[in-house]
């Protein structure tokens, strides 16, 4: 089956995961993608690259003598490389875009995709040659500021590390290479795209910013007083009898409307919340959900209403209802729920005559998804090598040299 990125090579360093994603993103999209590893270093579990679905491994050793050679001769076959490391790296090593691209260059065609902290969003500052992680990323970014508080002291919570490692680093940098791989159609030529997470960061943040920026209520107060950080009580998570918790995302008029339909016909007359600004029996209408004056009470009679029934009941409560009310599944349940029952998500969008390989197996055994998922370094440095045309005797000279690792035959059912 003729895939989106069929007959796209591309080399990707090995690194953590922005450019293991952005490899994964091509490589399930038919893309044959070749990972750079070092000889003769297993990772850690804990750092285990489990975004190598798809993916070929050769082990070169970049210090060695030829190592160098050997990969110019892989990359100048590539459509695309993506750069992991800090800048001036691959530079130093005699791998920069200026070896490869221009008019005398070994491959004036290539894609060179670089995946960085901050170098761009702050070229001269102090920040940008410092070591990071997403959390770094997004606090200089701005957008970790605007995140609700996770304690009363207004500490910000964060999405665990999606936002600049995934979002706004693989994802942005994968968009970066179709974009240019679409250009080069045109122009038969190639070029840098440059990804740096901070700036990604901010770009999928364009909603937020801008409000902020231009003081709209949506984002006019300090961090979670605002419509869309858990200010409001129609937008928000309740916990349940069970300690189960519910989502509730009743924004508009007539959702926040099914919303109180859904909750107050399901209580007892009696049903009372003490203590209430408003007394006794008070109930939330309809005409006042923008009121901010009443929102203390509206939340309160939310989380004491959610609290008696367990989650699966106020599931079917709402179920079928535009309340915009759903339960906050567990990742077996989602996968459960999906069209897939797969615990791993499959390549996504669907593309109706053209679609991503069927690469995600089915099954949750811990074993088949590390066979699927990762791939040892070096695994197929001979299979890579005869692809360039590496004779056995060179082959041998290499590992020798110490240039490559030890070749290991490639196992059934890996890719």
């Amino acid at each position: 089956m003729t895939t989106p990125l069929s007959n796209t090579k591309v080399v990707e360093f090995a690194g953590l995961a922005p450019g293991p994603f952005c490899g994964l993103f091509l490589a399930d999209w038919g893309a044959s993608v070749t990972r750079i590893d070092r000889p003769g270093q297993a990772a850690p579990a804990a750092s285990r690259d489990l975004l190598a679905r798809g993916k070929r491994s050769i082990a070169v050793n970049l210090k060695a003598r030829g190592g160098t050679e050997l990969l110019k001769k892989l990359i100048a076959q590539a459509d695309v490389l993506i750069d992991p490391f800090r800048p001036g790296v691959l530079e130093r090593l005699g791998l920069g875009p200026d070896v490869f691209l221009g008019e005398h260059g070994l491959n004036p065609k290539l894609i060179y995709t670089r995946v960085v902290g901050q170098v761009i969003f702050s070229p001269s500052g102090h920040h940008k040659d410092m070591a990071g992680h997403d959390l770094n990323y997004l606090a200089i970014s701005g957008v970790l500021s605007m995140m609700p508080p996770s304690r009363s002291d207004g500490r910000p919570s964060f999405p665990i590390n999606l936002l600049a490692d995934f979002a706004g680093g693989g994802l942005m940098a994968a968009t970066g290479v179709l974009l240019a791989l679409l250009e080069r159609h045109r122009s038969g030529l190639g070029q840098v795209v440059e990804t740096d997470m901070v700036s990604g960061a901010r770009y999928v943040s364009t909603f937020p910013l801008i409000h902020h920026a231009l003081h709209s209520p949506l984002f006019s107060n300090p961090a979670g007083g605002n419509p869309l950080d858990g200010g409001a009580p129609y937008y928000g998570v309740y916990r349940c009898k069970d300690d189960g918790w519910f989502s509730v995302g009743a924004l508009e008029p007539q959702f926040f409307a099914k919303l109180l339909e859904g909750l107050l016909a399901a209580l007892p007359t009696d049903f009372n919340v003490p203590n209430l600004k408003h007394g006794p029996f008070w109930r939330p209408t309809p005409q006042k959900q923008l009121v901010e004056e009443e929102w203390a009470d509206m939340r309160a009679f939310f989380e004491a209403v959610f609290l008696t029934k367990t989650r699966d009941q106020w599931t079917e409560v709402f179920d079928g209802k535009d309340a915009c009310a759903v339960p906050v599944l567990t990742p077996a349940e989602a996968a459960a729920h999906s069209t897939t029952h797969s615990p791993i998500p499959h390549p996504h969008p669907s593309l109706s005559r053209t679609p991503a390989p069927a690469s995600v197996p089915e099954s949750a055994a811990s074993q088949t998804l590390n066979t699927a998922f990762s791939v040892d370094p070096g695994t197929h440095t001979d299979e890579i090598l005869r692809d360039l045309g590496v004779s056995h005797d060179e082959q041998q000279r290499l590992i020798e040299e110490g240039v490559i690792g030890n070749a290991r035959k490639t196992p059934a059912g890996a890719l």
